[in-house]
């Protein structure tokens, strides 16, 4: 009887290894800028903790709603990343519901996970919570397609 061959999921064990800390080491540039804390991650699941900073807002200071959009598609790309797949996942749709608003230098916590994975489509969804008020603030909803771009190694 053959032994099965478990192959390590390395962008998993990667992002293990962020927690705690802010998003220096992304490979997203916009999660870099974004710069949250992660908090904690589980295949298909994460949790990241941001602050909201003067570039983040709109003109009455509070979180810009497109800031918001940009949240939810990254944290929602980094659950899909946390599978550790070959290829990459390109968003195509991404519904966005708004209940609330953040302040400057408010925290919120984007709570994502993956709904379901096949083998072409993704469908997740993150949630935004402000840690003032404890309300969720927005809720998101995406379908990623599989692409034919190939991840470089980690």
């Amino acid at each position: 009887m053959e032994q099965e061959t478990i192959t390590e999921n390395k962008a998993l064990t990667f992002l293990k290894k962020q927690v705690g800390r802010h998003a220096e080491q992304s490979p997203s540039p916009l999660m870099r800028w974004l710069n949250p804390v992660m908090l904690s991650v589980q295949e298909g699941e994460v949790e990241f903790e941001y602050e909201v900073r003067p570039e983040m807002t709109n003109p009455i200071g509070i979180l810009h709603g497109g800031i918001t959009a940009a949240i939810i598609d990254d944290a929602i790309g980094c659950a899909v990343f946390s599978f550790g797949e070959k290829h990459f996942y390109s968003t195509i749709n991404n519904t966005i519901d708004y209940f609330g608003a953040a302040q400057l230098g408010e925290k919120i916590i984007a709570k994502t996970r993956i709904i379901k994975k096949g083998k072409q489509l993704i469908n997740a969804e993150c949630e935004v919570w402000s840690t003032r008020t404890n309300r969720m603030i927005a809720k998101g909803a995406s379908n990623l397609l599989k692409t034919q771009v190939e991840k470089q190694a980690f």
